[in-house]
């Protein structure tokens, strides 16, 4: 009985020293996951007066791009909240987020109304497939809101992950927080991806019609504005009959969509 008593002894301080060692690791790795959204939410406070000279998604569409074309550049213009046309700021905000001045970041309504149409449209997809039919051709629809957007292209990527989208939720509060929403639609307007290497409303003004982002009639802002949940693809394929329906729609929400 004496003889086993060390053998207890000694395997209690070791698991003690297990726990002890596993407790400093959890809070080394909570201390670095704080310093992180120190670092982001530092970068924040500077997007929310300073315009980024680039963001997450331009670089690693740059870096896709190069590849192939080794000199290839980006098309990215900066331009001020005033020099954009509101026929475009109008056709973005009923395009991409109807409540974009009521919620606080995440419209979780949107949200809901998102995950019902594509859990229908996958069952409507299955049954086509499986009576050897053609599944339907609507696109599938996102619930992300405009500062969702912007948290994303700024910081993150296009991936779907579930620690993606945990820590664009995160990043979205402190862009709320922190800004107003004429601010997050200036940005959302400049850093948006509209075709391949394309980017921000002058930059798709020029590529597309060949006049400036202030200039946009309202066909035009409705136009570009139906681009935006696939830029790259519409970019190839301009002629596309949804593209049309959408800037039809578009046209008739603008005029009573608010902005800032």
């Amino acid at each position: 009985m004496s003889a086993r008593r060390p053998q207890l002894r000694r395997r209690r301080s070791l698991r003690a020293r297990i726990l002890s060692a596993g407790m400093r690791l959890c809070l080394a790795a909570l201390a670095l996951v704080l310093l992180y959204q120190a670092w982001i939410f530092g970068w924040v406070v500077w997007y929310a007066y300073m315009p980024p000279g680039t963001t997450s998604v331009m670089r690693a569409e740059l870096s896709r791009l190069q590849k192939t074309d080794p000199k290839r550049k980006l098309d990215y213009r900066w331009v001020d909240y005033d020099r954009i046309s509101n026929h475009l700021k109008r056709a973005a905000v009923a395009a991409e987020d109807a409540n974009f001045l009521e919620h606080g970041g995440i419209d979780w309504d949107a949200v809901e109304r998102a995950y019902a149409h594509n859990r229908q449209l996958a069952e409507a997809t299955e049954r086509a497939l499986a009576l050897g039919r053609r599944p339907p051709q609507r696109p599938m629809r996102g619930g992300s809101t405009i500062t969702q957007q912007v948290a994303k292209n700024l910081f993150l990527s296009n991936s779907r992950t579930y620690l993606r989208k945990a820590q664009e939720v995160v990043i979205t509060y402190m862009i709320e927080l922190v800004m107003s929403k004429r601010r997050i639609l200036e940005l959302y307007l400049n850093i948006a991806e509209w075709g391949e290497g394309v980017f921000g409303a002058e930059a798709a003004a020029r590529h597309y019609f060949n006049t400036s982002a202030a200039n946009l009639s309202a066909y035009q802002a409705a136009r570009l504005a139906s681009m935006l949940p696939r830029p790259r693809y519409y970019d190839k394929n301009r002629g596309s009959a949804y593209l049309a329906s959408r800037t039809d729609r578009l046209l008739r929400w603008m005029p009573g969509t608010a902005i800032p």
